[in-house]
């Protein structure tokens, strides 16, 4: 270094941080040996705040503006300094520029689903992502908590931190909503401005703050799938839900949609028809009320004890169904006395005519009252 270079090196005269990025958060001026004299000019630009630390203590803050550094405009370095009278000789102090322009896009995920409790399908795991904007809200607070003795901090330093922090603060959005998975997904950009205020608290340690959150819940795929079932059918998603909330309705639901997709496979030739027929009338009650508004009043389940019979369709055993189910199929042809029936305690198939808990089914209905005798035949 040539002596003028030294010359100038032995103070400072500008003190001053061009920053050309958005995701540096903090840098410390490069002193080195340098000093600050008496009358040194301090810029600090629109979206910097100037901390001067002096032996690991905070002095002085600047926010923008341009100022000759004096005992005058120094009052916290001066108590420290002991400048009682003014200084004359130059001082050692660090100085860190601190960013407080909002960083935007940073993007957060749950790495793992969140457990919700949910009033229609009981436990459900849901995922949440989406970004948020942050920025230094206090500059103090941050050069203790996360600066420390760095020179630089940049925003991917900390995103770690930050990502943390959200996920953490969804669950306890989540936990303190009490809302269901469906209803969480229904208001996630209502329940947004929540989890803004959720991750600002926890955040606020680190002399950080929160301008936005934006979230996207995602439910599992049999979840939307069960939806998109209703949805197909008419049903409003309280309807549906309603129907859910009963674990017997929900698996009649299932085995009703199986059905239907085994009579719609043309591999299955006539007994898809027959099954498809059979189906359209035994569910016909039960799925007909969907399309005006929500489902039909749930009927009770099978009384223990009540029979279930299989049934001979065509060469292909249908079934269990109970007694009630099966006057159904009586009603649209698809058993007649003479159908195969078989249920737990039969040692095989038997017509359906032979089996006492199945012959009221093809009972005419008795006469009316006062109704005479049928005559006898003229001999």
């Amino acid at each position: 270094m040539g002596l003028m270079d030294k010359i100038r090196g032995e103070f400072v005269d500008i003190i001053e941080w061009l920053d050309d990025t958005n995701t540096t958060l903090a840098w410390r001026f490069p002193r080195y040996d340098n000093e600050i004299k008496n009358g040194a000019e301090l810029i600090v630009r629109e979206g910097q705040q100037a901390v001067f630390v002096y032996r690991g203590q905070l002095a002085d803050r600047y926010g923008p503006g341009h100022y000759t550094l004096t005992t005058e405009n120094m009052p916290i370095m001066s108590t420290l300094q002991g400048w009682r009278h003014g200084f004359d000789s130059p001082f050692r102090s660090e100085v860190y520029f601190v960013n407080t322009r909002p960083v935007t896009d940073l993007r957060w995920g749950t790495p793992q689903p969140v457990t919700v409790r949910d009033p229609d399908f009981r436990m459900v795991q849901v995922r949440a992502n989406g970004t948020t904007i942050v920025k230094v809200l206090d500059p103090a607070v941050f050069l203790r908590q996360v600066i420390g003795t760095e020179s630089v901090v940049e925003m991917e330093q900390i995103t770690d931190l930050l990502r943390r922090n959200i996920v953490l603060a969804f669950s306890d959005m989540v936990l303190a909503s009490g809302l269901g998975a469906i209803d969480l997904q229904g208001r996630q950009v209502e329940l947004s401005d929540k989890l803004r205020e959720f991750v600002a608290q926890r955040v606020a340690s680190f002399g950080l703050g929160v301008d936005a959150v934006t979230m996207t819940i995602s439910l599992p795929e049999e979840i939307q799938q069960a939806m998109t079932r209703g949805v197909a059918r008419g049903v409003e998603a309280s309807g549906f839900a309603d129907n859910v909330r009963d674990p017997n309705r929900y698996q009649q639901v299932q085995a009703a949609d199986a059905m239907l997709a085994a009579a719609q496979n043309p591999a299955q030739g006539a007994v898809g028809a027959a099954m498809q027929a059979g189906m359209g009338v035994a569910l016909g009650g039960q799925l007909a009320g969907a399309v005006q508004g929500g489902f039909a009043p749930r009927q009770p389940p099978p009384l223990p004890g009540q029979p279930q019979f299989h049934v001979d369709l065509n060469g292909q055993a249908a079934g269990p169904f109970p007694v009630d189910q099966l006057r159904q199929f009586v009603s649209s042809g698809q058993l007649t006395p003479r159908t195969n029936v078989w249920t737990d305690g039969m040692q095989a198939w038997a017509a359906a005519g032979s089996v006492p808990a199945l012959q009221p089914l093809f009972a005419g209905p008795p006469p009316l009252p006062g109704t005479p005798p049928p005559m006898p035949p003229a001999g």
